[in-house]
C-alpha cells in the first residue's frame, strides 16, 4: 500500500508551553502557535488528501485550518486528547509531588483514562483511516499524547510504548508501509525540517 497517514500535532497553547496536562480543556493557540500552524501549510499543500480527521477541540481544528486543511476536516471524537481526569491542568512535577513514581503511560490518571483506553480509541482511528476509499493520503490532526499512543499502536506495540515517542507542538509524523509492514517514515518534524 502506498498511502501515507500524516499526523499533525496541534500548535502551541499556553498550557502546552507551560507543560500542563491539557486533555479536555479547550485551550486556544497562542500567537506563536498560530504562526507555527500556518508554517505547516506549504508542507501539507503538496499532498493530495483522501481524508482529514481532527480532534473536535479548537486547538486541533485551528491548527488544521491554519495549515490549509480546514475545509476537508471531519471531526473524529476518538482523536480527543487523553482524559487526564483529576490531573487536568497540572504539570508532571505537580503530580509527582504527590505521587513520586507516577508515569502517565504506566499509571494513567485517576478519574480519567489509562493507556489501554487511549489505545482502544486510536485502534479505531487507524482502522477508519485504512478503510478510506480512493487515492490520496490521510491527515490526522490531534494532540501529543493521543498521537504518541497512535504511533505505538501503528507499530503494533502496546499503548504504553508511546512514552518513548516524543512529539513537539506543530510537528508532523508520516506513517506508511514498507511492503506489508506498517512503518514510520518520519517522526516529530517541524515545518522547517519537513
Amino acid at each position: 500500500m502506498s498511502r501515507e497517514i500524516w499526523l499533525l500535532r496541534h500548535a502551541e497553547t499556553e498550557w502546552s508551553r507551560d507543560g500542563r496536562h491539557t486533555g479536555r480543556s479547550d485551550i486556544p493557540l497562542t500567537d506563536l502557535g498560530r504562526a507555527a500552524a500556518a508554517a505547516l501549510a506549504p508542507v501539507v499543500s503538496k499532498r493530495e488528501w483522501a481524508a482529514v480527521f481532527s480532534s473536535p477541540l479548537s486547538r486541533a481544528l485551528q491548527t488544521a485550518s491554519l495549515a490549509g486543511l480546514g475545509a476537508a476536516v471531519v471531526q473524529e471524537p476518538d482523536l480527543w486528547e487523553w482524559d487526564y481526569g483529576d490531573y487536568e491542568g497540572l504539570t508532571t512535577v505537580q503530580i509527582q509531588a504527590e505521587r513520586p513514581d507516577w508515569s502517565l503511560f504506566r499509571d494513567g490518571c485517576p478519574g480519567g483514562e489509562a493507556a489501554r483506553d487511549v489505545g482502544a480509541r486510536v485502534d479505531r482511528v487507524i482502522a477508519r483511516a485504512l478503510a478510506v476509499p480512493g487515492d490520496g493520503d490521510i491527515a490526522l490532526v490531534a494532540h501529543g499524547h493521543v498521537l504518541r499512543v497512535l504511533g505505538a499502536r501503528w507499530a503494533e506495540e502496546p499503548a504504553g510504548f508511546g512514552e518513548r515517542l516524543a512529539l513537539s507542538t506543530a510537528s508532523i509524523c508520516v506513517l506508511g508501509f514498507e511492503h506489508d509492514t506498517q512503518v514510520f517514515w518520519r517522526w516529530n518534524e517541524t515545518a522547517a525540517e519537513a
